[in-house]
């Protein structure tokens, strides 16, 4: 990333993510199956999931393959190297790091994250964000983080129960915060709903002295195949709160919008280009399907057309 460019958090170590049984990619050979990937040396290598593949063909076409979760499960670190390095070769700042489905008991969840973390760590030297929807599996990650090879972040506080508890582990540990537009009940509706819920975090992050600049705000990108103003309700918050708190990084799970549609990288990139105009300073995306460098180039020249960089001083020592 150039100087004064956009931070990108990388998607894509979530144990959520998944392959469908019936892929290409699948291959079976002599009873057992392996997922076929391009290494990071440019060669064709293979992660062995046959202990999820069903036998039955009937079977496959309902079934998805948790392929993070399962490399995670075999311990094949070839393949969990190439997740993280895929990422920070192409431009991520930050690796966002989620186990949350490798493990329904929380305590197994918890042994997943202090398993997890210090083999990132060795991995790369990028910033990981530690996500969970369980305070506690957080907890757990910040517990082992080697604070001296670079600074934790946290994904996410929001005013669901016990969520808040997570201000004073950011203030304790150093980390940076991410924090999300949900409600105490339900989700925001509309710009004014997500812009009033993170005004109500600011003064709960206000309490505990968090740096504004170790702020990181997420409105909350929905899927826009499910609702034709949903992403303009975001985009209208990002300008809000950039008006009223400019200091703050914003950001969002900006393929999040694309959900459902076909030629998603079409669309996750013209929302991504928009979120900048609207003043996001960090992208959450897949860095290898959608390319930071464009959305470094664009926002680079945006500040320089906009009259944000004096003199357009950052702009000529980026591309001078």
């Amino acid at each position: 990333m150039q100087a004064n460019g956009l931070q990108i958090i990388g998607e894509n170590f979530n144990a959520t993510r998944r392959v469908k049984a019936t892929s290409p990619r699948i291959i079976e050979e002599d009873g057992r199956a392996a997922l076929k990937y391009i290494g990071l040396n440019g060669q064709e290598a293979y992660l062995d999931v046959t202990s999820v593949y069903p036998e039955e063909k009937s079977q496959r076409r309902k079934t998805q393959i948790t392929h993070i979760a399962q490399a995670m499960r075999i311990k094949d670190m070839d393949y969990l190297n190439w997740i993280v390095m895929a990422q920070d070769r192409a431009g991520a700042t930050i690796i966002d790091v989620c186990i949350d489905e490798i493990a329904i008991d929380p305590a197994e969840r918890h042994d997943w994250m202090k398993w997890i973390i210090p083999v990132v760590q060795k991995m790369t030297d990028l910033p990981l964000a530690i996500d969970s929807s369980d305070p506690q599996t957080i907890q757990a990650g910040l517990s082992v983080y080697d604070r001296d090879h670079s600074r934790p972040a946290i994904n996410s506080v929001n005013l669901e129960e016990g969520r808040g508890d997570l201000i004073p582990m950011a203030a304790e540990y150093n980390a940076l915060l991410f924090a999300n537009a949900s409600g105490r009940e339900t989700m925001p509706s509309n710009a004014e709903e997500r812009v009033e819920n993170l005004n109500q975090i600011m003064a709960m992050m206000d309490a505990e002295n968090i740096p504004m600049t170790d702020r990181y705000l997420d409105p909350l990108a929905f899927p826009v195949g499910a609702g034709g103003d949903f992403a303009k309700h975001y985009l209208d918050a990002v300008a809000m709160i950039r008006k009223e708190y400019p200091e703050v990084h914003i950001f969002g799970g900006h393929s999040n919008t694309s959900f459902g549609l076909p030629q998603r990288k079409v669309i996750n990139e013209a929302f991504c280009i928009l979120s900048v105009i609207a003043g996001c300073d960090t992208l959450m995306i897949d860095p290898v399907l959608n390319s930071p460098d464009v959305f470094n180039r664009f926002h680079m020249a945006n500040e320089a057309l906009m009259g944000r960089d004096e003199m357009c001083m950052n702009y000529i020592t980026a591309y001078r």
